[in-house]
């Protein structure tokens, strides 16, 4: 199964460490196309490539994956795209959001395409992400 994590990036690299512990546990399901959301390394100015080469890379990525699982507590415009074309897409998705930190967009929260849940720990995100996919694959 092939995986697409979504999460802010150059809003959200204070997040990292969390990001990087939700891709490693979601490997237990497939292989998370978008390892590098998650490297601490990574700066508020995101990666080293042409925006152009990043888009195509991310739009091809997005459309090849079976299921997306989306890191939406800070707010993203990109993110917010890929969400768009999730839906468009008719994927698979989890989005996950830290309710301690912020209150969810209801543009995500109030679209019934989208599978949202909050959660207050990682140890919680992960149980959502097992429930997520048991009952992904039990389809």
């Amino acid at each position: 199964m092939k995986i697409y994590f979504a999460a802010s990036i150059r809003g959200g690299r204070q997040d990292a460490e969390t990001y990087a512990k939700l891709i490693e546990h979601l490997k237990n399901y497939g292989e998370v196309l978008t390892e590098h959301v998650g490297d601490n390394t990574l700066t508020n100015l995101g990666q080293d490539a042409p925006a152009e080469v990043i888009f195509q890379r991310d739009y091809k990525w997005v459309k090849e994956a079976d299921a997306i699982v989306a890191e939406v507590s800070t707010p993203s415009l990109g993110v917010g795209y890929e969400l768009g074309k999730t839906e468009e897409w008719k994927k698979a998705n989890l989005c996950l959001y830290n309710g301690e930190i912020r209150r969810l967009s209801p543009m995500i929260s109030g679209n019934k395409f989208f599978k949202t849940k909050r959660y207050a720990s990682l140890e919680e995100a992960n149980i959502l992400i097992d429930e997520f996919f048991t009952e992904l694959n039990t389809k």
